[in-house]
């Protein structure tokens, strides 16, 4: 009997973007056995409607609110039933044919190494390689960013995203990886528990693949397996790129102490602060987040939406 996958897809407002990601999912699932849930955060288009048109066997989670990643991932969690792996997606992302398979052959003891998390390599719209791997925050690795935005990447030490473009093209460990196409193991969640809600967009994935790190679930590039992303950073808003500063900062400070929590804040305020000076609106937006945070436009209120 083939191992059953729970494929959680999050909605908000995702009716122009969801039907490419629900005909990608049989060919993306081929030679598995799976469930659909869709999470819906309240949408006001037709998202649900598309999901129960194109999908009709799916199960429709209405969260009744804008709840955020975390808190839908969670609820749609809840109603999952029996599964051996979980599997989130935007709903902006086409998965590649026999894509899931080839992760789920990672989960699971490899080499004496426990691999929690599997992810693929992720491509563009244009077939580009996305920069979705990750190193663990650190201060080194914030200073290093200040100074040198993504190109300090090029030194593991001085930056936290994996610039180098064969790293996307071997299976490795990693810190963390961009939480736009995640499987997770049974095992992995059952020891760490839900997603954290606090975090209502970004930084949910990192805590968790820190906190699966924690308890010896290693977090795993299949370099086999691949999936399109439209989306992504390159169009983060300014209130988007505040929400995702400031809890960048929230994440350091759950897993920190207090003097080295401030002293990453003031790199992390540096930074913003210098490329406000040279006009770029989005940091002008993260640095008032970053001095104000109470002042941080928060849903339901500000209408962001949870998808990356």
């Amino acid at each position: 009997m083939s191992p059953t996958v729970a494929v959680v897809v999050v909605t908000y407002n995702s009716a122009a973007v969801l039907p490419g990601l629900l005909l990608s999912l049989d060919e993306g699932l081929r030679g598995l056995s799976w469930r659909l849930i869709v999470a819906d955060n309240a949408s006001a288009d037709d998202s649900v409607a598309i999901a129960r048109q194109l999908a009709p066997e799916c199960h429709v989670e209405q969260t009744g609110r804008n709840a955020g990643y975390a808190a839908a991932f969670n609820a749609a969690l809840r109603v999952a039933g029996s599964y051996d792996a979980v599997l989130i997606l935007n709903p902006d992302v086409r998965l590649r044919p026999g894509s899931v398979a080839t992760l789920l052959a990672r989960l699971g003891d490899d080499g004496g190494q426990r691999v929690g998390i599997a992810v693929p390599r992720i491509l563009d719209e244009h077939g580009h390689v996305a920069l979705s791997l990750r190193r663990e925050p650190t201060v080194g690795r914030a200073l290093g960013e200040a100074v040198l935005g993504q190109r300090a990447g090029r030194f593991p030490a001085l930056g936290e995203t994996v610039v180098e473009r064969a790293a996307y093209f071997r299976d490795g460990a990693v810190d963390w990886a961009t939480g736009a196409v995640m499987l997770m193991s049974r095992a992995c969640i059952e020891a760490c528990g839900p997603w954290e809600e606090r975090f209502f967009l970004y930084s949910e994935e990192t805590e968790f693949a820190l906190r699966a790190r924690d308890h010896g679930f290693l977090t795993s590039l299949v370099a086999g397996a691949e999936a399109v992303h439209i989306g992504g950073e390159s169009r983060v808003s300014p209130s988007l790129w505040s929400l995702l500063t400031v809890n960048r900062v929230r994440l350091y400070r759950m897993r920190h102490s207090r003097p080295a929590s401030a002293l990453f804040w003031s790199v992390v305020v540096l930074r913003e602060a210098s490329r406000a000076a040279l006009g770029h609106p989005r940091s002008r937006r993260a640095l008032a987040a970053l001095v104000r945070p109470g002042r941080l436009p928060f849903p339901p209120a500000s209408g962001i939406a949870p998808v990356r």
